[in-house]
């Protein structure tokens, strides 16, 4: 059985680590999983008042993708210690209406990167914090905060390092249990 796998981007920016990290996660993922990019760029800010019956349409289609999901992913980057904005808005878009989250019970993982040293560690906890009252069952091992990922890449986005290809694929085997394991019936 394939596993349909809902990639959140934390990073909004042409070039993006984090999207480059999206598509090679995705090269070495096992064939139970089928991995696919839910764009976060054009999902207005959150507002209670816009929700309903005439809730933005982007905000509808990002919902119905999540839903569509088996599990997500989710990939970023650390902006001052925390998620970037698009990212912690595209999880309260999904958090709602209250009552209907999208994430409920979908088997998760969080990888962050950075180009620095830390590799993204206090954006990983601070997103943990949200997924755990979302009902988001987060993959605990292996930890994945990837520190120098402006140096994993050649000028066609491929990884260049074995190590780091080989913990990469590590992730997702994993992941893949761990998704099968933890979905919903």
């Amino acid at each position: 059985m394939t596993l349909n796998v809902a990639v959140l981007v934390g990073s909004l920016r042409k070039g993006s680590y984090t999207r480059m990290l999206a598509h090679a996660l995705a090269d070495v993922a096992p064939d139970t999983l089928k991995l696919s990019i839910v764009e976060i760029g054009d999902l207005p800010l959150y507002n209670e008042d816009l929700d309903g019956d005439a809730a933005p349409a982007a905000w509808t289609r990002f919902r119905k993708e999540v839903q569509a999901a088996d599990a997500v992913m989710f990939l970023t980057p650390e902006y001052n210690r925390s998620v970037p904005a698009a990212l912690k808005n595209a999880i309260d878009v999904g958090s709602r209406p209250y009552g209907g989250s999208s994430w409920s019970g979908r088997p998760g993982a969080v990888i962050s990167c950075s180009p620095g040293g830390i590799g993204g560690f206090g954006a990983n906890h601070h997103l943990r914090q949200s997924l755990v009252f979302l009902d988001v069952p987060v993959m605990q091992q292996p930890e994945a905060y990837l520190g120098g990922v402006n140096k994993f890449f050649d000028d066609q986005g491929k990884v260049t390092n074995e190590d780091t290809r080989k913990f990469l694929t590590t992730i997702m085997t994993t992941f893949a249990k761990w998704a099968e394991t933890n979905r919903k019936r």
